[in-house]
């Protein structure tokens, strides 16, 4: 997915849509340091922390896909293209606005929409990719 933003900002030839404010991945990381941990996150540690979350909610997500593809073969449409929009939609249009990690969809350019949901398919088709080839092997 990370590849693919990459690309795709350099075919625009700008850089990929930011706020004023951390992304969503850090904001979610303290969030979780400050109800979990009970302590705030550290400013040094941000960056990574944001990581951290980024890729917990990428393999969570993926394990979900994963447990899902193997009961019903309608989770496979479009080849996980279609389990992607759903993250994007209930991630980047539901879950992260409604947190307060970011303005309301309505206030972003349809272009960056287009560039989440872009981003999302990728990550589904990718995450089939590797169910297939788990599954030839196992």
């Amino acid at each position: 997915m990370e590849q693919f933003q990459k690309g795709w900002s350099k075919l625009a030839r700008q850089s990929r849509p930011t706020d004023s404010q951390d992304p969503a991945t850090i904001q979610a990381a303290r969030t979780f340091s400050r109800l979990v941990l009970r302590r705030p996150l550290a400013e040094e540690n941000k960056q990574i922390a944001g990581e951290i979350a980024h890729y917990a909610v990428g393999a969570l997500s993926g394990a979900a896909y994963g447990a899902m593809a193997e009961l019903s073969p309608k989770v496979r449409a479009g080849g996980g293209s279609a389990y992607g929009a759903g993250l994007f939609l209930i991630n980047d249009e539901v879950i992260v606005p409604a947190a307060g990690w970011s303005k309301a969809p309505a206030e972003y350019p349809i272009s960056t929409h287009l560039y989440a949901l872009a981003s999302h398919a990728v990550y589904g088709l990718a995450t089939e990719g590797a169910r297939r080839v788990l599954r030839r092997v196992l």
